[in-house]
């Protein structure tokens, strides 16, 4: 009888090795796919804040521009170009640095 029992507890400890490892492989390969696409928010931050038309939240959200700057910018418009924040003394160099690449200054 002893027999009979050792025999069930192999079988059922390679099933449950067998479903373990096959959850395993399913995360892993979940993982892969959630780090080749970009998430939303990812895409999101990608995008280019126009200084000549973005909201005073849009600008709030750059690094280094909080409340005040925002609307000093937007009391600043238009710009010909990003520069201009620094050469119309909007920002200081050191904040312009932290959004150069985040921004962008639309003609219409």
């Amino acid at each position: 009888m002893k027999h009979k029992n050792l025999g069930k507890r192999i079988l059922l400890l390679l099933l449950t090795l067998t479903l373990l490892g096959s959850m395993a492989v399913g995360q892993n390969a979940e993982k892969k796919s959630k780090a080749s696409k970009p998430s939303a928010s990812a895409s999101a931050s990608m995008e280019l804040v126009d200084l000549n038309s973005a909201s005073k939240d849009q600008l709030d959200a750059l690094p280094g521009i909080g409340d005040k700057y925002a609307q000093k910018i937007i009391d600043g418009r238009p710009y010909k170009g990003k520069n201009d924040l620094v050469r119309k003394k909007i920002i200081p160099q050191s904040t312009y640095n932290k959004i150069k690449d985040k921004v962008i200054a639309k003609q219409k």
